[in-house]
């Protein structure tokens, strides 16, 4: 196994974890700043105003965007099976 192919894995892999979790957090921020502004500007401080609608924005994302998150991790699998006797040797 050469350095070049860890580096283009490790690389691969931390890339697929950047993409995933920009893709759950920036709603929910987006969302939660939304939410933070409506609540200066009532001046309404309730902990749960904040809570639930982050969380429901995460969960319609991971409903939206499953199908493409499953399929991307499992494509890099995939990728690393048929390369093992490329890493093995």
């Amino acid at each position: 196994m050469s350095p070049e192919f860890v580096v283009s894995l490790l690389s691969q892999s931390i890339w697929l974890i950047i993409k995933f979790v920009a893709v759950l957090v920036l709603p929910s921020l987006v969302v939660g700043l939304i939410v933070a502004v409506f609540q200066a500007a009532t001046q309404v401080n309730e902990q749960t105003l904040s809570f639930l609608p982050r969380l429901l924005t995460t969960l319609l994302t991971i409903i939206f965007v499953g199908n493409w998150m499953i399929t991307e991790i499992s494509d890099l699998f995939r990728y690393l099976f048929l390369n093992i006797p490329h890493i093995i040797g």
